[in-house]
């Protein structure tokens, strides 16, 4: 594995640090956006670098089904294919497991997915997730794990956790040459009792990261802080940690009060295709009639360019008469305000100035 982690500075539980990669250096604690097919929605790779991410995040599942890792690995990898050069995570498809639990059967040994564009079937095994990765050339990969829906009894809970924590033991004794590293997830729903359980066994299988998994699942906000609250304790403070899915500016910054390092989530991607803006005087639904004259850009102390260039009432107006460009300068403006508000935090922290 050729991934590092440093802690630089300290503030209480939430840690500022350097993410060494095999193809580069991110600053943590980070918000990865996602780009499930290879690129976020209406962006280019040169789009995301221009706003200043230094990671981003891809979907297994959706890659296996399109292109394909045949075709990902003949074409030289994920970063060849799709003109990113910075580091990439790639998730298991574990979510999946949930997203698409119609379309899945689960058994001890893997998941057999019905492909939701043409019926097909794919298996998905623990060995299967981590080689297929590593053909990719990604610079942190998942191990494959069940994400249980909410609600759900401790007895399934218990049961689906078992699953993931076999199904990581698998993960870890495959050949990782390729990945530049592997991390394990702590699943466990809302019960204390299994979170502890799955915490201490994947912290005894020596992973290279943790992530802390099955939330953004429909559960109350409480239980979501609750399972970082939960978890993060337990994990060695030498490794990075990533939190899957949460994207609100308020569960993002708790999260980094306790610990964690790593974020994704497509909500602020998606919430600018549908004109909801992020600025730092709240939330704008640009649709909203009142904008339809309003001259100030999105967010005045924004320096994207959508902000730069142009103002609330032009927005309003192409969400109505050209939605398709809309859409990509409201992704525009809500993934740097993400990325905006991440290096706010790791100032805040090398301050020693982030409280909870």
């Amino acid at each position: 594995m050729t991934l590092s982690f440093e802690v630089t500075s300290r503030s209480g539980m939430a840690r500022r640090g350097v993410l060494t990669t095999p193809h580069g250096v991110v600053q943590t604690p980070a918000f990865m956006p996602v780009g499930t097919l290879g690129a976020v929605k209406g962006l280019g790779p040169a789009d995301l670098e221009s706003l200043g991410a230094e990671i981003m995040l891809s979907n297994l599942y959706h890659l296996v089904l399109r292109p394909g890792i045949d075709i990902l690995e003949e074409l030289g990898g994920l970063h060849r294919f799709n003109g990113w050069s910075g580091p990439i995570l790639t998730d298991s498809g574990g979510f999946q497991v949930f997203s698409l639990s119609s379309l899945r059967e689960v058994d001890a040994s893997g998941v057999t997915f019905r492909s939701h564009l043409d019926g097909s079937s794919h298996r998905f095994t623990p060995h299967d997730v981590v080689r297929w990765q590593a053909r990719m050339g990604v610079d942190i990969a998942m191990v494959l794990d069940e994400c249980p829906p909410w609600p759900v009894s401790e007895e399934l809970a218990a049961e689906s956790l078992a699953r993931t924590l076999n199904w990581a033991r698998s993960a870890r004794d495959t050949d990782p040459t390729g990945l530049g590293g592997l991390f394990g997830i702590v699943q466990g729903s809302t019960y204390r009792r299994l979170r502890d359980r799955a915490v201490a066994e994947l912290v005894a299988m020596e992973f290279d990261g943790y992530a802390i998994g099955g939330v953004s699942v429909g559960e109350p906000g409480e239980d979501r802080r609750r399972a970082v609250e939960w978890s993060t304790p337990g994990l060695p403070e030498e490794k990075p940690r990533y939190l899957m899915g949460v994207g609100y500016p308020d569960d993002i910054r708790h999260a980094v009060t306790h610990g964690i390092d790593l974020f994704d989530c497509v909500l602020p991607a998606r919430s600018g295709r549908h004109g909801l803006l992020f600025t730092r005087e709240g939330e704008i639904r640009i649709k909203n009639a009142r904008y339809r004259t309003d001259p100030l850009p999105l967010d005045s102390s924004c320096q994207c360019t959508t902000c730069r260039s142009t103002s609330r009432a032009f927005i309003h107006h192409l969400m109505r008469q050209d939605p398709l460009t809309a859409k990509v300068l409201c992704t525009v403006h809500n993934l740097r305000f993400y990325l905006d508000f991440m290096e706010d935090l790791r100032n805040a922290i090398a301050a020693g100035e982030l409280t909870h």
